[in-house]
């Protein structure tokens, strides 16, 4: 058996880590703290547990999430292999049965010969190879031992959107239809996400009750910062920003009709499959810190949502994350420690898919590092080099999480007009690179489906 690895964090990182070394024959031993120590926003004690939204984003293979996927596709993720096996209904992009997804990750790792979990806080940085991939959750008394480490870490404010039981939305209001999807406005039942209409007063009725009520208070230190990522802002935060901001962001309307009028309507709210059974809904962009009390009177002025039960209502928690561009190296190794890595948002890769990466990089660079091979560091061609590049090559004074997005991407070498060519041309340019790169450094994943996941442009 080869050396015993320690990767601390049972999450979305932690788990494809601690996959990546398990299957090349590496001892691991995983810890995990809950349900020894609960967290903020987790509800359960599963490995992997999607805590916010149950979307991995696009699927589409000339977007940025749908590029890094088949890249971490290519490199033999078990977390996105095992996503897209308990899929749901959701358009374009991957949303995940949250329970079985997590349900098969923990039976997996539980299961794993090479590896040993343990339901234990860690509130000290281990010797010899090691992982943490703790995440933005990480305990307090990790977050002590970390800033001793680092000399300075950060955070952020996340927010979790309301989920809805399925039955108590009125469909005699609510419709279901995607985006641009014109024919499934013609029939019941059709379309992916169920959209709750607001004419021009009642979404500016809404706005205005957003703006009046009353937000639970942050604590902690620091809590005068009171930074939010603007991936995840709170949706009274941006009805702050001026009355039409929420109809242009997460309630615009466009590619949508109301069969009752024919009509786009002023401002939506969409719903999303949340569950296998699909009995419950997620309110897609909806975080949300006001106080509960008065955060179900106000989300039951939503067109179709007036008797809404409401399984999870919106909340706030703390994320920490270091600041990787001081202290990393690309190959996710910390600058003063070459048997130490950092994976998953804890390093500022914002997202699940993002996140998921650090966790697939870290464990195959500890395993190569083990193994007297090269480190990779993937091409900045593709979407898992620029995402990597960025949080260790970003503004250490302005550092923020980041999702992969196609504007990380470096510029090509000719200019290609049209949005939908230039990403199409950036795409096929990823697959290449990473083709290269990992031909060149004679890498085979330990695992190995056909790519068919992803859809055709």
């Amino acid at each position: 058996m080869s050396q015993q690895v320690t990767i601390v964090g049972g999450g979305l990182a932690g788990t494809e880590a601690a996959w990546q070394l398990a299957e090349r024959g590496f001892a691991v031993t995983l810890y995990e703290m809950r349900p020894t120590r609960p967290t903020a926003a987790h509800i359960t004690d599963r490995l992997a547990e999607l805590v916010c939204s149950n979307s991995m984003g696009s699927i589409l293979p000339d977007r940025a999430l749908g590029i890094l996927k088949h890249e971490m596709q290519t490199m033999g993720s078990l977390i996105i292999r095992t996503a897209f096996k308990h899929a749901l209904p959701a358009g374009s992009a991957l949303a995940v049965g949250r329970d079985e997804f997590a349900d098969e990750i923990t039976a997996l790792i539980g299961s794993h010969p090479h590896i040993d979990l343990r339901r234990e806080e860690v509130t000290a940085i281990p010797d010899g190879p090691t992982i943490l991939a703790t995440g933005p959750l990480t305990s307090p008394a990790l977050t002590v031992q970390v800033q001793k480490l680092t000399g300075r870490y950060l955070y952020f404010y996340d927010a979790m959107a309301p989920i809805v039981a399925a039955e108590s939305v009125d469909m005699s209001v609510a419709f279901r239809q995607s985006r641009w999807d014109k024919s499934s406005a013609d029939g019941p039942g059709e379309g992916d996400y169920v959209n709750c209409p607001l004419n021009q007063a009642e979404y500016e009725a809404f706005v205005h009750a957003l703006l009046e009520a009353p937000k639970t208070e942050l604590t902690g230190p620091d809590v005068e910062l009171e930074r939010y990522f603007e991936g995840c802002m709170p949706i009274e935060v941006l009805a702050s920003r001026g009355m039409d901001a929420l109809a242009y962001g997460p309630m615009r309307p466009v590619g949508l009709c109301d069969p009752r009028t024919g009509r786009r309507p002023h401002a939506v709210v969409q719903l999303r499959q949340d569950n296998v059974a699909g009995t419950l809904y997620n309110m897609v962009g909806f975080q949300t810190n006001i106080k509960w009390g008065q955060q179900k009177d106000i989300l039951r002025m939503i067109p179709g949502l007036a008797a809404a039960e409401f399984v999870r209502l919106g909340q706030m928690h703390r994320n920490t994350f270091i600041n990787s561009p001081m202290l990393l190296h690309p190959t996710l190794q910390y600058r003063e420690r070459a048997d130490l890595f950092f994976a998953g948002q804890i390093t500022g890769t914002e997202g699940y898919v993002g996140s998921t990466m650090g966790g697939l990089l870290a464990g195959v660079n500890l395993a190569r590092l083990l193994d007297g091979q090269p480190l990779l560091i993937p091409p900045r061609e593709t979407m898992m080099g620029a995402l990597l590049y960025y949080i260790t090559h970003a503004d250490a004074d302005n550092f923020q999480p980041m999702k992969a997005n196609m504007g990380l991407l470096p510029d090509l070498d000719k200019r290609v007009r049209g949005k939908q060519q230039r990403y199409a041309a950036y795409a096929q340019r990823a697959r290449a690179a990473l083709s290269g790169y990992l031909a060149e450094n004679t890498f085979t994943p330990v695992i190995q489906d056909e790519i068919s996941t992803i859809r055709p442009a």
